[in-house]
């Protein structure tokens, strides 16, 4: 997928998406909590996400994380 067909694509759900809201007020009881549970599972995923990505760049990149000197060495057998 080119990233013109890309922006397309995010494009056509953005309008999408506005148009949904839009029509929200004047909407079903049961339409305005399955969209409200959409939106909460959208954005749980996205919260996640975030704190997966944080946790990952904490412990790999350094990012002022533990010291290394307080790392556990391994204690070879002597010969």
């Amino acid at each position: 997928m080119s990233p013109e067909d890309f922006l397309k694509e995010i494009q056509a759900i953005g309008e999408k998406f506005l148009l949904k809201l839009q029509k929200l007020p004047k909407a079903d009881p049961v339409e305005i909590a399955s969209f409200s549970v959409v939106l909460l599972f959208i954005a749980t995923v996205l919260l996640l996400t975030i704190i997966a990505c944080s946790c990952c760049c904490y412990s790999c990149c350094g990012c002022d994380g533990p010291d290394p000197r307080h790392k556990k060495s391994r204690v070879r057998p002597a010969a």
